[in-house]
Formats: C-alpha cells, structure tokens, sequence
C-alpha cells in the first residue's frame, strides 16, 4: 500500500510538471508570435528615403603641359589648395634617372645622421608639426589598401620628411656632417629642377591628379545635355576611386559640386519639388547636407533626371565620379506609435486606444506623417475636432495622449 501511494505521488507530480512546462511553452510562443499587445508611447522619426546612384559634376580645369610623356613629380599634394599662377607639378627631364637615386641614396643617410645629430632642436614648433604630419600619414596609410592611394601618401611622406631634413640641415651648426648631406641634397635638386617644365595654375581651387577625361563631359555647362542613356553609357562603376594621371592635373572648384540622379516621379510630385527647392541627402559617409534643385528634365518610365547642387563635403568627393546616397524625401518627429494602434472612425477620423489600471479612453489623434509602419501623431485642437463633427459631449470629456502613455494595437 506504501509502495502504491508513493507511485501516486509520483504520477500526480508528473502530470504537474508536464502541464507547467505546457503551460510554459505555451506562454512562450504567444510571446513570440505576439509579444504584447501593448505598445509605449516615446518620442521619435520616421522618413521617407529613396537610395539612389549620383554622377558627381565638377567645374574643373585641367592642366597639362608639354613634355606629359615624362611623367610628373607632384610639387601640390592632392587636395592641397593652391591660389592661380602657382606651380603645382612639374615634368621629369629625360635623364634625371640617376639625379634621383643620388638623391634618394642622400636621403637615407639624411635620416640615419638626423637620428644621430644632438644638436638639433628636435621640440622646436616646425619640427614638432613635421613629425605630427608625419605619424598622421604613416596611421592613415595603414588604414587603407589601395595601392594607388598609398603611393601617393608615400610621395606625401617623402616630402614632409625632406622639409625636416631641410629645417634640421639650418638649424645644424656649420660644417656639420648633416649639413654637408643637406647642402649636397640640396645641389643635386638643384641640377633636377633646373630645365624641368613647371606647370601653374590657371586658378584658384584644389589640385587634383585624378584626371579620367570626363572633365569635359561631366561638366556644369553640359547640364542640359545630360540624360539617364548618356549616363548610364559612360559605365562608371559606384564608389570606384578615379585613377591618378602621370600625364596631367586639376584644379576643381571646391566650392561646390553638382549630382546629377535618375529620380521617380512620383516621389517627385508628392514631394512637390522643382528647380530651386531643396531636398536633403544623406551621403555614403553617412552625413546629412542640404542640397539644392538645379535642374530637372524628364525621362521615360516614369523618371526624371534631377541634378542637385551641393556646397559641403565637395572635396570629400574629388576621388569619385559616381557615388550611392539616400534622397531624404521627408522626416518627421514627434510621438511615435506604431500604425497598428490607430483606428478610424467614420474612415476619417483617427484615434487611438489608451489603457490604464482598469479602464480605457479613445482618444482622437492628428497623424502627421506615416510610414509603412510607423506614425508621427499629435492631438487634436478643440477647434479641429468640432470642424470634424465630433459632438460637444465628447469634446466636454476628451483626453490628450502624452509620452509614455500606454496604447492598445
């Protein structure tokens, strides 16, 4: 008889547990399949955006001299402002092949008897700011892995680390075996220069080298003639870096640039934009500007051709020819509930449901904007309600919906 109510013990508290992990798992997959139904009022946005692909238009001038074919030795670095009749680079003589590696031979030894003078001011300011240049290039460059990017932050490097060398050469004293390295450095440069063809600015603006022969094409006084075939036949490739040139360089406008976007219509018209408005984009790189209508012409298909004006983050962009942003068609803040909490009455009046301990309020609300999921409301005034119809009693005995409120949806 023990033996048999022990068994029943067993049995019962089976039964027990089975129905309590039932019970559990049940609990669980509402949970899941709805996790509450109850939702929180909390400040928030919503938008409406349109990701898209951009031709970047430059006013841009390029400067090419005659001896091209030896190549260039750049003398402005790459996005270095310079003013108009300044030399930006020059071309290599023929020749000057074994001038260089004197002088690169030089430059070794220039760093090794830098390392060993101590009569150098190494904390004086230009020193100081030289080496700071320095440890800034030799970071960025190890961030990156492009091979045509790091050359050039090489050609950047060698020539802060020759201003050093040079400040380090005058502040050695005479007779010096550094100054003899420099002095001797500084002939061989000499002999270099000397007959070379120095190629200035016919400007003001930023050098660039990233010359790809769409200067011309891609330009501010060809808006009129763009489209989205003579785009789309150019077969440019997104977000790829132009090539650097050895025959020539730039000077751009880094005022400001122009993006030129294939746009559909219908977010065109609801947004009810036109030349001269302005629009919000959101770039690559993740930053917001405003940006200015300039242009429109349609296409077929229900498109049209949208050039927009720009005058932040232009020489961000000197490196690409087409580029991904988002069109920021509208945003909006403000109480944000989800468009599941809000019911209609007579299909044009909306409210929503508030729950508190033991009762409930329908509350009518104004939606401002809305998305696909999501709605940006506020109340209502008096005023707006009577227009509407809503009866004086319920005017008499309306609520507001405030932060934190809980909703029902």
């Amino acid at each position: 008889m023990k033996k048999n109510k022990n068994n029943i013990k067993y049995i019962i508290t089976a039964i027990i547990a089975i129905a309590l992990l039932i019970y559990i798992v049940y609990t669980i997959i509402n949970l899941v399949i709805k996790p509450t139904d109850t939702f929180l009022v909390e400040k928030g946005e919503i938008s409406f955006e349109e990701s898209v692909q951009g031709y970047v238009i430059r006013d841009e001038t390029v400067i090419k001299g005659e001896n091209y074919k030896n190549g260039i030795s750049q003398i402005k670095s790459e996005g270095e402002k310079v003013a108009k009749g300044e030399a930006i680079y020059r071309y290599y003589t023929k020749g000057e092949e074994n001038l260089i590696n004197k002088i690169n031979s030089l430059d070794v030894k220039i760093r090794e008897a830098m390392e060993k003078e101590n009569n150098i001011d190494r904390y004086s300011s230009d020193i100081k700011t030289l080496e700071n240049q320095i440890h800034k290039k030799i970071y960025e460059a190890c961030e990156i892995n492009d091979l045509q990017k790091i050359k050039e932050y090489k050609n950047e490097l060698n020539n802060i680390i020759t201003k050093k060398a040079k400040i380090a050469g005058e502040k050695s004293p005479a007779g010096s075996y550094l100054k003899q390295l420099i002095e001797e450095r500084s002939k061989y440069e000499n002999e270099l220069n000397n007959g070379s063809e120095y190629v200035k600015t016919t400007k003001s603006g930023v050098v660039s080298y990233r010359v790809d022969g769409l200067e011309e094409v891609l330009t501010p006084a060809n808006l009129a003639s763009l489209s989205k075939g003579m785009l789309q036949d150019l077969k440019l490739k997104t977000g790829e870096i132009i090539a650097t040139s050895e025959e020539s360089g730039k000077v751009i406008d880094n005022f400001y640039c122009y993006i030129a976007c294939i746009l559909k219509d219908e977010n065109i018209n609801a947004a009810q934009i036109k030349v001269g408005s302005n629009v919000e984009i959101r770039l690559s790189n993740s930053q917001e500007i405003t940006s200015k209508i300039e242009y429109i012409s349609s296409e077929d298909n229900g498109e049209s051709l949208v050039v927009l004006k720009i005058n932040k983050c232009v020489e961000e962009l000197i490196n690409y020819r087409k580029i991904s942003l988002d069109i920021i068609w509208w945003s909006e803040e403000g109480l944000k509930v989800p468009n599941s909490a809000i019911k209609y009455e007579n299909d044009d009046l909306a409210y929503i449901v508030r729950k508190r301990v033991g009762y409930t309020d329908n509350i009518y609300v104004k939606i401002l904007k809305q998305s696909d999921k999501y709605s940006i409301i506020t109340n209502h005034t008096a005023k707006e309600l009577e227009e509407k119809g809503v009866s004086e009693e319920k005017l008499k005995n309306r609520r507001t919906i405030s932060l934190y409120d809980e909703l029902e949806i």
